[in-house]
């Protein structure tokens, strides 16, 4: 049987990866059956588990088109996992045909999928870096070269500074991130809380304790902090479904079950 374009050579499909296993949650199609079934063992634990992974999707989309639409031709997504379904140079080039996107993940497997995904494409880049390393990841020269024209760069972090424990210090990176940042950029976050669901909060770290990336789920007050330094776009860091709905029956009467937080904040 012919090996599918997007596989890497050599692809361990036996072991689960955590960039695919999103993928099966948002309905992909880039994921193998050891993916699909750790998928379905989490969402035995938490039914809720696909909607809050599209919710998240859903959020990303809606702000990369709501900068798109401001002019952003820039974007940074760090933690990206594989760039399928909805992704940021899909959706930012819809409104910016040039718009020009640097991927990056510390995974070498979502890496390796991504580069196969976007090849030949002269307006993306994937590189592999550690977002723990912050200024390693901006000394990366395709980084250095989306920032050094000195244009507006919107930076996503979505749903990524949850895989950072305390002692690495998230809003230090965060910090070093924005230093680098020209003015007028943005920044795109995302992140798990316990505020929404706090019964949910125990069982599903436990979950995530047992792969290669543990989970820390924070306040709104947490992810609040994150953004020290820029200005609040409204509705400021909300549920995901409720950060600038498309249309307002769409955030459903529970919002607070999303169980992430999300916002957008300008750099003056």
């Amino acid at each position: 049987m012919k090996r599918p374009r997007w596989i890497p050579e050599g692809t361990d499909q036996e072991t689960p990866n955590v960039a695919r296993v999103y993928d099966c949650y948002l309905g992909g199609s880039h994921n193998f059956a050891a993916d699909r079934e750790m998928a379905r063992k989490a969402v035995e634990l938490w039914p809720e588990l696909p909607k809050i992974m599209r919710a998240n999707r859903g959020f990303l989309r809606r702000a990369v088109q709501y900068l798109a639409e401001r002019g952003f031709t820039r974007f940074l997504d760090i933690g990206s996992g594989i760039p399928t379904f909805g992704a940021v140079h899909e959706v930012a080039r819809r409104i910016q045909p040039d718009a020009r996107v640097v991927y990056v993940d510390i995974d070498p497997v979502a890496v390796a999928h991504s580069r196969l995904i976007l090849e030949g494409d002269e307006r993306a880049a994937v590189i592999e870096a550690d977002m723990r390393e912050p200024r390693a990841l901006l000394a990366d020269p395709a980084v250095a070269d989306l920032l050094a024209a000195g244009e507006p760069v919107a930076v996503l972090l979505v749903a990524v500074l949850h895989f950072v424990r305390d002692e690495e210090d998230p809003v230090g990176i965060v910090r070093v991130l924005r230093d680098a940042m020209p003015p007028g950029s943005a920044l795109v976050l995302s992140h798990a809380s316990f505020e929404g669901r706090p019964d949910q909060a125990g069982p599903h770290q436990d979950l995530y304790a047992r792969t290669p990336t543990p989970l820390t789920m924070r306040s709104r007050e947490d992810v609040v902090r994150l953004f020290d330094g820029f200005e609040l776009i409204e509705p400021g860091v909300v549920y995901l479904p409720e950060w600038r709905p498309e249309r307002p029956e769409s955030v459903g009467p529970h919002p607070e079950r999303m169980t992430g937080l999300a916002g957008v904040g300008r750099l003056s």
